[in-house]
């Protein structure tokens, strides 16, 4: 029995949220309105804490005297995006550290550019309204894996815990993490239902997000060569599918800079390489042990970092799906591995939303609705305005 077979009586067929494909159109419109009533209260609650936040940095915008729009839309790596929607990639690897845009995948810059090719808004706008509708595919996305493997109710908290994390902020801004996190949870939706081509589509596009999307092409190739889908032709080409956007962008950068590491080399700039956890565990002492006054972000990183394992452990125990389980397992490895710069790590974990469901669950099976009510409402400030916080008050990047 496959990882999807087990869970699949969870909820009635007819009340599946659907996976893009097959069937006429009047049926595949009566499945999407259907869908789209069960996900509304997910999808109402991650607007109502993402207007929150929206709401206290424009108040902390206006004390400043910034703008929420230039502050949303053109900060800090959006500048990265729009510059290569605007002038395209350098062409030679170059000696100058955190300089070289082929470190940046292509899919957000490339949609960027071709939707304001055919829109009156600058490029900075379709940017960032880009990054919004995506946020709401992937809150979408969310919810019909949680509703798929524990029921309406979780998956409703899982989407709304999404969106309260502590630099929830960057899913409004004009970041890929919207769009990767969207790819990420329509593709293990696709394994969740046996819709291996999907799923392996979806993978290969999240490959040409993000770096991390080698984590989404690992689950889909993993959980299409578990045991039980032996004998699965269309399971076979989705292992195979899945890894080809990441590798096809890998290998291009290779090819324009003239030599088969290139990727890598362009990484080494950025001072991006994976050394086994030793500089993570070398900061986690520095900002929690040894400094006797760091600074409050870094401090949230790390402690964000360690929650985050501690959850794995728990998805662990759960025995969730194997595709859920790669996934989050890859991105930590990547994340947790990693040399490179330390403070926009707990952004570069933002999609990994199955870590959300142990939390997700106690919460849904909580007898007392005023305990969630307190949760999530603290979870909705505290939100809001550390991402004001890490906008206006912290001086790097998110």
């Amino acid at each position: 029995m496959s990882p999807a077979a087990t869970v699949r009586p969870t909820v009635p067929a007819s009340r599946r949220p659907p996976a893009p494909g097959g069937g006429d159109a009047t049926g595949v419109r009566d499945r999407l309105r259907r869908a789209l009533r069960r996900a509304a209260p997910a999808l109402l609650g991650y607007l109502a804490v993402r207007l929150c936040g929206l709401l206290v940095l424009a108040r902390w915008v206006h004390l400043k005297h910034h703008g929420v729009w230039p502050t949303l839309a053109t900060s800090w790596d959006s500048g990265w995006y729009l510059g290569i929607a605007d002038h395209g990639y350098a062409d030679a690897l170059g000696t100058q550290f955190n300089a070289n845009n082929l470190a940046f995948f292509p899919l957000y810059p490339v949609l960027i550019k071709a939707v304001a090719g055919v829109t009156p808004g600058s490029r900075a706008t379709v940017a960032l309204v880009l990054a919004v509708v995506f946020s709401f595919v992937a809150a979408w996305g969310i919810f019909a894996v949680g509703d798929r493997l524990h029921g309406r109710r979780a998956g409703t908290v899982l989407t709304v815990l999404w969106g309260v994390l502590p630099v929830a902020i960057v899913q409004w801004m004009g970041y890929t993490e919207s769009m990767f996190t969207a790819l990420a949870a329509w593709a293990l939706y696709a394994v969740l239902t046996g819709r291996w081509l999907w799923a392996a589509s979806l993978a290969s596009l999240a490959g040409l997000t993000r770096p991390t999307g080698i984590a989404v092409a690992a689950a889909v190739s993993v959980a299409a060569l578990l045991p039980s889908c032996r004998g699965n032709r269309r399971a076979l080409v989705g292992a195979l599918v899945a890894p080809l956007g990441w590798l096809a962008y890998v290998a291009w950068v290779g090819f324009r800079v003239g030599r088969p590491d290139g990727y890598f080399a362009v990484q080494k700039l950025w001072r991006n390489e994976w050394d086994g956890g030793a500089t993570t565990l070398l900061r986690l002492r520095q900002y929690l042990v040894y400094m006797t006054r760091p600074q409050l972000f870094l401090v949230i990183v790390s402690l964000m970092l360690i929650v985050s394992v501690g959850l794995y452990l728990l998805c662990l125990a759960d025995r969730q799906p194997p595709a859920l389980l790669v996934f989050t397992g890859v991105l930590l490895l990547v994340v947790l591995g990693s040399g490179g710069v330390y403070f926009p790590r707990t952004r570069f974990l933002l999609p990994g939303f199955p870590l959300l469901l142990p939390i997700a669950l106690a919460l849904a099976r909580a007898r007392r609705t005023a305990v969630v009510a307190v949760v999530l409402g603290t979870s909705t400030l505290s939100s809001a305005w550390l991402g004001a916080y890490m906008l206006l008050v912290w001086k790097g990047p998110p």
